[in-house]
């Protein structure tokens, strides 16, 4: 079977982002730019330009050159790609040099070696299988990728002969005022027969800065009468990240991609303009997705849900049928029918379980709450663990902070908790208990008592009859 390696040029640090953070790691739609060009390589081979080399052809784990901040790329990335070092950043063909060791050491040797530039967030995993299907199947020796630009700017110029052969690539710097006008410009993708690339980079000429560029073994494989093959994708598929102005471009575009795809899968997103989705969310259908939210991280949002507006979701896992009306809602777990909102905060460590109502002004915070209990408003829950069928009153918090650690609240099925309850933890609130208006507990609630005062007291105990009563009463 043939092989190919990705090998992904990740070394400039990127000077025009004035940023102490490498180029690469910088985030578009909620992923550093290095990671969607390799989420686009990992998708080489579902991609449907790739099906004919499907049982013919694979690829190995891809190969990063890195160079400034080396540490922070491989700690950001670790055992999902292999490492090559570009000591000093003399020039894309370089940098591809630089990896010649680490891709000499894979078995089987490849075949084939991808290039592609790793702040380039844009690129998919189909163009890059249509490179390198149309590289095997003309037995190139160099195929890469062009474009039409109607304003070239500072992008290599693919020049061609009377024939409409490659002859080379031009750089802007040396490009004639004739050669400045082709539109036709070369993208940053190539693919290279292994067996040619690493001695041609050997005879690469340098520039005037000594630079050595991987365009010029375009002029070089034909001169020396080699098959050169061309692909030709869209414009904007494979633009560079140089600066935030650029960053905040791609941001757009790849936000737009995003919103696309999830609606095409039976999403509703009332307004694409004011609604931000990062790429790793997954949202399924029937959900509808009001203006101004924000869902990012690797959220994942069930059917028929309702999000917004006003929204934001962070790391978040929500089943079926939930309704989040503007709240935050932060490395949350709500399962099916939790309805959050409006103006509520779910923050990290809360778990809400089926149908559990969640009013305005609430917040929760590393906590679990049981199924089908209510909290409807005002209202502070934090370390604890609720049953099912509780009602939390309006006003309740939990005072989990005594100065020096976190204290734990519990409160058994069926227990109803006053307004303006004060739950002094460490505290436990049995089943079925009643706290009064305005309590103050800070000692053990027995299942099945009535307390109330400053600080709390039993006043009774319910009889079976009376919790009956209780169940069957709408809670607010």
């Amino acid at each position: 079977m043939d092989t190919y390696a990705a090998v992904v040029l990740a070394a400039g640090k990127g000077t025009r982002m004035r940023s102490t953070l490498p180029k690469v790691l910088h985030r578009v739609a909620g992923l550093p730019l290095l990671a969607h060009v390799l989420n686009a390589i990992d998708s080489i081979s579902s991609a449907s330009a790739f099906a004919p080399l499907q049982t013919i052809t694979t690829g190995h784990r891809p190969i990063v050159v890195l160079g400034y901040g080396a540490d922070q790329v491989e700690t950001a990335f670790g055992e999902r790609c292999l490492y090559a070092l570009q000591q000093e950043q003399s020039g894309t063909g370089h940098a591809v040099l630089a990896a010649e060791k680490v891709v000499n050491e894979l078995h089987p040797l490849p075949r084939t070696i991808l290039v592609c530039y790793g702040d380039t967030p844009l690129i998919s995993g189909e163009i890059l299988a249509r490179v390198l299907f149309e590289h095997l199947t003309n037995q190139a020796t160099l195929t890469f990728l062009s474009a039409i630009a109607e304003q070239p700017s500072d992008f290599g110029r693919v020049v061609r002969d009377a024939n409409g052969q490659v002859c080379e690539v031009v750089e802007l710097k040396r490009a004639t005022e004739e050669q400045k006008r082709i539109i036709e410009v070369n993208s940053g993708v190539y693919c290279f027969d292994r067996s040619w690339l690493w001695t041609a980079l050997q005879s690469l000429p340098s520039n005037a800065s000594g630079e050595y560029y991987l365009t010029d073994l375009v002029g070089i494989a034909s001169s020396h009468g080699r098959k050169i093959a061309t692909v030709s994708g869209t414009f904007d598929e494979t633009i560079g990240i140089n600066d935030r102005v650029q960053l905040a471009a791609a941001e757009r575009l790849l936000r737009l991609r995003v919103l696309e795809r999830l609606m095409y899968a039976g999403v509703t997103i009332i307004d694409p303009a004011t609604t931000y989705i990062d790429a790793d969310v997954e949202v399924g259908p029937d959900t509808v997705i009001l203006p101004g939210t924000m869902i990012t991280g690797k959220t994942r949002i069930g059917s028929m849900c309702h999000i917004g507006p006003g929204s934001t979701i962070d790391q978040s896992v929500l089943g079926d049928g939930c309704i989040v009306r503007n709240s935050i809602v932060e490395e949350t777990t709500l399962e099916d029918g939790v309805r959050v909102g409006p103006f509520s905060h779910c923050r990290p460590g809360a778990y809400l379980a089926r149908n559990v109502r969640m009013g305005n002004f609430g917040e929760v915070k590393n906590s679990y709450i049981g199924a089908e209990t209510d909290m409807h408003h005002f209202s502070y829950v934090g370390d604890a663990t609720l049953g099912q069928h509780v009602n939390i009153g309006a006003g309740t918090i939990t005072c989990n902070y005594d100065g020096v650690k976190k204290n734990h609240t519990t409160i058994g099925d069926g227990a109803s908790i006053g307004s303006d309850t004060m739950l002094i933890a460490p505290v436990t609130v049995g089943e079925h208990a009643i706290t009064g208006a305005g309590s103050v507990v800070n000692r053990d609630v027995p299942a099945g008592a009535v307390v109330a005062g400053v600080p709390a007291r039993v006043l009774r105990m319910i009889q079976p009859s009376d919790s009956s009563a209780i169940e069957g009463v709408e809670k607010e």
